[in-house]
């Protein structure tokens, strides 16, 4: 059976198992032993004062024991949670580096690869010789069987409708017709009319008149054979003035004037007329077309212009005041994010005096939550967009703002869209203050700012620590910050490479805008092409 040792210490003052030595606090605690080795040594004390006293004192001298060993299990967990964030960080950065690379590499092929690129492909498909452009202007307005050439064809052209009814040659023309029409009337009228007074014709109307006056009036034969001789002098086309020759002449006339109004040679002929007519409206629908090229000309233009002021008013607010402030808002949303899931308390000081009298510097200050190792040590944080701004400058503001906010770290965050951004590295570590580079609108730069935020806590807890004998345990913390500066300055390498590459697609994009300015001559060369067409 196993021993079990129950001691409840001495009682002074009248309470079983509490005693107080200095008049403090009473805290009563009752032990029951079962292990055989602490057993065995408390055994070795008479019941009472004597194994209380001995109790305390081994109680005492453990809780202190397991105190001081604490800050090294600490240490060790500190750099424990260094080396798998290191291992995470540096996973990540290669799997990012490495898709960047190769998404970078497959747009570019399949965009701009000369031998088989979408957009070369495309440029030819438009430009070659009976390319798209080529067949779309064509087949509109140039050779015989454009859209243009067939519908005046169609309405004014050689075999068009019109001009087959108004050709003279036509049998089957107006001209023709009429003129034929016109010259059956006159000689069946004329026919009629011969016959009506030719004595040959025994139903004549002549033949009637000399019967009935031979029959009426026989003794006036001779001045009858005279006024006969008269009266078929009118209806002689041997006599010019005669009565038969005026009504001949007076037809020829209206038949030569009527070919005339058919005539294009006549210069004031119907025909003519609307021949011009037709040609005037072709003329307005030239100048129509030309008013509207010339209208889009205008409106792309504007466009462009307004495209142009929208950059240049961009710009203009990126370089302003408010905007800075924006990005100051952005810098404390993105910290605030990462700060609460931590436990870290995150403030917005901007608008507030610090420790430094009347002075203001500081915009966020983090004070480390419980559960860091560093629980209560404050990182202050400057965030800039001013292009006047230098890393000394912004090293000199960064020691003010820790002094003012009584923090121990300080993170500098640059705009990437500021000018002064170019000059500087992304991640740089200088003492216990870091600075980098991040773009609020581009997501891939978040881990520059990441780790930012990893390393002003990992330097706090070197910071707050302070002894010697922990110095070994930050080794690995100060290798992996140097080997984060040394992938953020490889990202840096990548992010120029990769502007480059955009400044070469820039001039693609170039070369693009002088070809679609040719395109634009070739269909002025095309209007004046169907001006001479007319």
């Amino acid at each position: 059976m196993q021993k079990t040792l129950t001691t409840t210490g001495g009682a002074t003052n009248g309470t079983n198992g509490a005693t107080s030595d200095g008049g403090g606090a009473l805290m009563e605690l009752s032990l029951h032993i079962a292990d055989p080795e602490l057993y065995g040594v408390l055994s070795e004390y008479g019941e009472g004062r004597e194994r209380h006293d001995f109790a305390v004192s081994a109680l005492k001298i453990g809780a202190i024991a397991l105190r001081q060993a604490q800050g090294r299990i600490d240490a060790e967990r500190v750099r424990q949670e260094g080396d798998r964030f290191i291992e995470n960080m540096g996973h990540a950065l290669e799997l990012h580096q490495r898709g960047v690379t190769e998404k970078i590499n497959s747009c570019l092929k399949d965009y701009f690869d000369p031998s088989g690129g979408q957009f070369s492909q495309r440029v030819e498909r438009l430009v070659e010789n009976d390319g798209e452009i080529e067949r779309i202007i064509r087949a509109q307005i140039g050779g015989s069987g454009s859209e243009l050439v067939k519908t005046l064809d169609a309405h004014v052209g050689a075999t068009s409708p019109l001009m087959s009814a108004l050709d003279p040659k036509a049998s089957d023309g107006i001209i023709l017709t009429l003129t034929k029409s016109t010259q059956d009337t006159l000689e069946t009228q004329r026919e009629i009319i011969l016959k009506e007074f030719s004595l040959d014709n025994g139903d004549g109307a002549l033949r009637r008149l000399v019967g009935e006056l031979k029959e009426s009036h026989g003794n006036l034969k001779d001045a009858l054979d005279n006024r006969i001789e008269t009266v078929t002098g009118e209806f002689s086309l041997d006599k010019k003035d005669s009565a038969l020759s005026r009504l001949v002449n007076s037809v020829d006339e209206a038949q030569a004037r009527i070919s005339s109004e058919f005539s294009l040679d006549e210069e004031g002929s119907a025909l003519a007329r609307m021949r011009k007519q037709l040609l005037d409206e072709i003329e307005i629908q030239r100048q129509a077309s030309e008013k509207f090229q010339a209208g889009f000309l205008t409106w792309q233009g504007e466009m462009l212009a307004k495209l142009a002021e929208m950059t240049a008013r961009k710009e203009e607010s990126e370089r302003s005041t408010r905007h800075g402030l924006v990005f100051e808002d952005a810098v404390f949303d993105f910290i605030r994010a990462r700060g609460e899931n931590a436990g870290d308390i995150v403030e917005r000081t901007g608008n507030t005096t610090g420790l430094l009298r009347g002075r203001r510097v500081g915009d966020v200050v983090i004070t480390l939550g419980a559960e860091h190792a560093a629980a209560g040590a404050k990182i202050v944080v400057e965030a800039k967009q001013d292009a006047s701004y230098t890393l000394a400058k912004a090293l000199a503001e960064l020691d003010e703002a820790r002094r003012n906010r009584g923090a121990g770290v300080g993170l500098f965050v640059f705009s990437a869209r500021s000018a002064a951004a170019a000059n500087i590295p992304t991640f740089g570590r200088y003492g216990d203050d870091v600075v980098v580079v991040w773009d609020a609108e581009d997501p891939a730069s978040d881990v520059a700012f990441a780790a930012g935020l990893s390393v002003v806590r990992a330097v706090s807890v070197q910071a707050k620590s302070g002894a010697n004998e922990l110095e070994a345990d930050f080794e690995a913390i100060d290798k992996a910050i140097a080997e984060i500066e040394r992938e953020a300055r490889k990202l840096d390498d990548i992010t120029k490479s990769s502007q480059a590459i955009e400044n070469h697609a820039g001039k693609i994009l170039n070369h693009a805008r002088i070809m679609r300015n040719g395109l634009g001559r070739q269909v002025g060369i095309l209007n004046q092409q169907i001006a001479a067409i007319r």
